[in-house]
């Protein structure tokens, strides 16, 4: 395959899986957040960016064409590691700031009254 051509197949599947996840979103709304389920979009969402990331990687960075390819092994697998720490941090930080948001501060007839008397 030449490079132009190879070029050209990365581009049209990169179009396509960017695009599918667009229309499985849109069924998702028109179908009133039913169908597919939310669990269904996420798990489509995650398979459609390693998808893509694999189309990236092969057709456009030429990953299977290099003299060296455990030195690209040990890079890409240090950046997942990296990409890894970075979305879970992210989603650990979220979910504690969700969760500090629902404390409930003590009403009593509508007025917010102090825990303790140093408040």
């Amino acid at each position: 395959m030449t490079r132009l051509a190879s070029y050209i197949t990365g581009f049209a599947l990169s179009v396509v899986l960017t695009v599918l996840p667009l229309v499985l979103l849109w069924m998702h709304e028109a179908g009133g957040h039913t169908y597919p389920s939310h669990t269904m979009m996420y798990a489509a969402f995650v398979v459609f960016a390693v998808l893509q990331m694999g189309v990236q990687l092969y057709f456009f960075l030429h990953m299977g064409e290099e003299a060296r390819p455990r030195f690209n092994l040990m890079a890409l697998s240090f950046a997942l590691i990296v990409v890894a720490i970075v979305v879970g941090g992210t989603l650990w930080i979220m979910d504690n700031l969700s969760r500090g948001q629902h404390e409930q501060l003590p009403f009593i007839e509508g007025v917010i009254t102090p825990a303790t008397s140093n408040d």
